[in-house]
């Protein structure tokens, strides 16, 4: 009996060091993942601090839809310097969009818990996603409501807030957002639905651009329906309160 008793306890104790052995490994890749995630962020904001948006995942996403549903694949985005887009744009976005973008950290908190508690309501309304939060998902990320791209989303802003900063957020996000269907950045928004430059919108072009933002494919910028008339009138109210815009 003690000789069974021996080997069936020397037998066990490998099972246990190959068990260890594996959680070891396990966590050793995890934290090697964990390294090259941040060192490829933290790499990838850096570089666009300084270099134009060639395309985001959106563009990729919508070029996709369009031709599984059969549809011609196209997009228009032309890359501007901040300089040469219309303040009367920047304001309009920050009316529509972003009303303490020039002052919050990146989050606006009593937004989205004003959001949050409509939702549980059951109203339909925006979200509480400030102008950084939006670039941050429209440049890094993908679209979606999961917890996990929620989480990567403040990752993203924190980083583009403390590298980027307030003036490379603007034209970051006014050079690729969508603004119409396969319209990217201000740009091409100008050039599509006024056939000028963005350098030269007016704050009623400028204020029906940003009102398109909640749905630019469903939403047009000129010909408006009445809801989005309103709400141009709405956004220039709060553009005249908007002083000189200082990054």
């Amino acid at each position: 009996m003690a000789t069974k008793i021996t080997s069936n306890s020397a037998n066990k104790r490998p099972v246990k060091k190959q068990s260890h052995g594996f959680i070891a490994q396990l966590r050793i890749i995890l934290f090697k993942m964990i390294l090259w995630f941040i060192g490829l962020s933290l790499f990838s904001v850096v570089f666009f601090k300084f270099v134009p948006i060639p395309f985001t995942p959106l563009m990729i996403i919508r070029a996709i839809e369009n031709k599984a549903a059969g549809k011609a694949v196209y997009f228009s985005h032309d890359w501007e310097p901040l300089d040469n887009i219309s303040v009367n744009l920047q304001k309009a976005v920050i009316a529509s969009e972003d009303g303490l973008f020039l002052t919050h950290n990146g989050f606006d908190f009593r937004a989205m818990q004003k959001a949050y508690k409509n939702n549980e309501r059951g109203r339909r309304i925006k979200g509480g996603s400030t102008i950084s939060q939006q670039t941050a998902k429209n440049v890094f990320l993908w679209q979606g409501r999961s917890y996990i791209r929620k989480g990567l989303e403040a990752y993203f802003t924190v980083l583009i807030e403390l590298i980027w900063g307030k003036e490379r957020i603007m034209e970051v996000y006014l050079n690729s957002i969508e603004m119409g269907d396969g319209v990217y950045g201000a740009q091409a928004a100008a050039e599509h639905w006024y056939r000028k430059d963005a350098a030269n919108l007016t704050k009623k072009q400028a204020a029906g651009i940003a009102a398109i933002l909640p749905n630019p494919r469903k939403y047009t910028a000129t010909s408006s329906s009445s809801s989005v008339n309103r709400r141009k009138d709405k956004i220039m109210r709060v553009m005249r309160t908007i002083g000189k815009i200082e990054y």
